[in-house]
């Protein structure tokens, strides 16, 4: 009888913990088609490669695509938070679509570990947004460093018209002005554009010393190869969006000679061995190649990484508060995240708090160059 009463006990005792067990639903937000599916693409490659269990518990990756537009994106995150009762999302991986994305979240109190370098001036919105991906600001401010030690006088700007344009304009307005860089032209195109003639030869008109492109993907090409045919000769500057092998595919012998601020991750294989960093990178970057082919590296897979490196991270702390599917859980996930120390991932060392949902510092980029067709760290 005493046999049978503590057998009876374990299977209760037993049946209790896998019903106080539940699975982390980990929503992902990609530009899977439309004009950012070549960033997109990346993000969603790394997905096989992210933990499958967080905090002993199962997590399940839910990719949803938002075809390069903010009402979709509105859509798909409304349907991961009331359908799929996502505890988090990943993603997305252009600013528009974060922008359209950050009052949903807040609403839901869902947390947002973006994969753009998304920011909004709103704190409700704040709150639930972490950017595990080197802010615009820290980027640019790498270009006009280099602008002055090339003692840069003039540049000239062609950049994307929307946010992610707007941001990258405004921060070369900021670290430009510091320097005293005067912008002597600025012209702006759209993602699907076939075309840029027009804003090239404005551009070039001003006669800059440099020219900054202020875009992403593929489409950053287009500029470049533009200014290069009509025999501009002057030193070229992209954003860290470009870095993805189909902006080395489509620019060819043009883009060669970009300069570009990069994650470390992006070179890791060729960076000191003091950069805490390097070593993170290089894994990834053999796992990724390994399954996706060599030179496939992407710091838009690096960004993902990062994001679940975190999440990974602040889970065990979470699960104390509640189980995953429930508000308190979500909650206590947000306040786990927030207080991200000395995290070590392939962009950098994260470290947040309530006024810094980055965490990441100066050590968190580097400056690279297209030199023969690949990624080459300079400093």
């Amino acid at each position: 009888m005493k046999l049978r009463k503590k057998t009876v006990l374990a299977i209760a005792i037993l049946m209790l913990s896998h019903t106080a067990s539940a699975d982390i639903n980990v929503g992902v937000v990609a530009s899977l088609t439309g004009a950012a599916a070549a960033l997109g693409s990346d993000l969603n490659r790394v997905l096989p490669l992210l933990p499958a269990t967080m905090g002993n518990e199962k997590v399940n990756y839910i990719l949803l695509d938002d075809a390069t537009d903010p009402s979709t994106a509105v859509k798909v995150t409304r349907k991961l938070i009331t359908e799929n009762k996502v505890d988090v999302i990943i993603g997305p991986n252009i600013n528009p679509n974060a922008a359209a994305m950050a009052q949903v979240v807040a609403d839901a109190k869902t947390p947002l570990l973006l994969t753009t370098p998304y920011f909004p001036a709103e704190a409700e919105k704040r709150a639930w947004l972490f950017q595990p991906v080197q802010s615009a600001g820290l980027m640019v401010q790498r270009l006009v460093d280099d602008m002055v030690a090339s003692k840069v006088q003039t540049v000239g700007f062609i950049g994307f018209g929307d946010s992610w344009g707007d941001l990258l304009f405004a921060e070369l307005q900021r670290a430009a002005g510091a320097a005293n860089i005067k912008i002597v032209a600025a012209e702006r195109f759209k993602r699907p554009d076939t075309s840029v003639t027009a804003q090239v030869l404005k551009v070039t008109a001003a006669r800059p010393d440099v020219i900054f492109i202020g875009a992403s993907g593929a489409p950053a090409a287009l500029p470049q190869i533009e200014l290069r045919q009509r025999g501009y000769k002057g030193k070229i500057y992209q954003s860290h969006g470009v870095t993805t092998r189909d902006f080395l595919r489509i620019g060819g012998r043009h883009v060669e000679g970009a300069l570009i601020p990069a994650s470390p991750m992006l070179v890791a294989e060729q960076l000191p061995a003091s950069m805490a960093s390097k070593e993170a990178g290089a894994k990834l970057n053999a796992a990724y190649e390994k399954r996706h082919g060599a030179d496939s590296r992407s710091t838009f897979a690096g960004n993902t990484w990062d994001a679940a490196l975190l999440l990974g991270n602040a889970v065990p702390a979470a699960l104390k508060a509640g189980k995953p599917g429930t508000e308190e859980f979500r909650i206590a996930l947000r306040a786990a995240l927030e207080r991200s120390k000395d995290v070590v991932g392939v962009n950098g060392t994260y470290t947040m708090s309530p006024a810094d949902h980055n965490g990441l510092d100066q050590r968190a980029r580097v400056l690279i160059e297209v030199k023969n067709g690949r990624w080459t760290y300079l400093k």
